[in-house]
């Protein structure tokens, strides 16, 4: 789901680069020095499953796992991603340069909406919600890139319209096998390690009722001994 450059428009590209820049140092607040293993691992995650890709005119198909990035990496998602398409676009020419900004507003747009889905399951009481939740996130990680995608190359040219339309049907497919594959990793993820996974609320601390205090027993007085 790569925008190749010499595709859109000048406006478009520009947008694409001030949203970047201003999501990122929005997001990029929330990383803390110890959370950098873990956006390396994801990172790489994200790397590796884009590489493989399958063109439709202007655009791919390929396994994108953004919805995953966001259940794991949560709001950091967004500098993980930014992260991978520029290595992309350094060692491999996937994209190009001037459509790094577009290209992550889309996808790492799509890992936002993703972990915004994800944290819907506190609000319900369920069984496997980590799974449910899991696939509808990978789901609409797919469905909101696709969106921004189709918007970009409709505000590009009229003539991109149909071009918009089959890519989107194209990721049909997608969306349902990283529906299942994010629905199943959280759902390990949940048994074997939880806090991997974003959003997890703090365990809640067991608390003992306070012990009552032992009341004396009253002493009695030289009236009340009986003689």
């Amino acid at each position: 789901m790569h925008i190749s450059d010499g595709i859109l428009s000048a406006p478009v590209l520009t947008a694409g680069f001030i949203g970047t820049v201003a999501v990122a140092a929005y997001t990029l607040r929330k990383l803390d020095l110890d959370d950098i293993p873990k956006v390396s691992v994801i990172t790489s995650v994200f790397f590796v499953a884009s590489l493989i890709h399958v063109p439709i005119g202007p655009s791919s198909v390929h396994l994108i796992l953004n919805g995953l990035v966001g259940v794991v990496l949560g709001v950091r998602a967004f500098p993980a991603i930014l992260l991978g398409i520029i290595l992309q676009t350094i060692l491999f020419g996937h994209g190009g340069v001037t459509v790094i900004g577009v290209n992550t507003m889309m996808l790492g747009g799509g890992g936002l909406i993703a972990y915004a889905v994800w944290q819907l399951r506190h609000h319900f009481n369920i069984k496997k919600k980590e799974m449910i939740f899991g696939g509808l996130a990978g789901a609409t990680g797919i469905f909101s890139s696709g969106i921004v995608l189709a918007l970009s190359l409709v505000t590009t040219g009229e003539e991109f319209i149909a071009t918009a339309g089959y890519t989107l049907v194209a990721h049909i497919p997608v969306m349902i096998i990283e529906a299942l594959v994010v629905g199943a990793c959280a759902a390990f993820l949940v048994k074997v390690k939880p806090d991997a996974l974003a959003g997890q609320l703090p365990p809640i601390p067991l608390t003992t009722p306070a012990a009552e205090p032992i009341k004396e027993a009253p002493q009695a007085t030289d009236e009340e001994t009986p003689k």
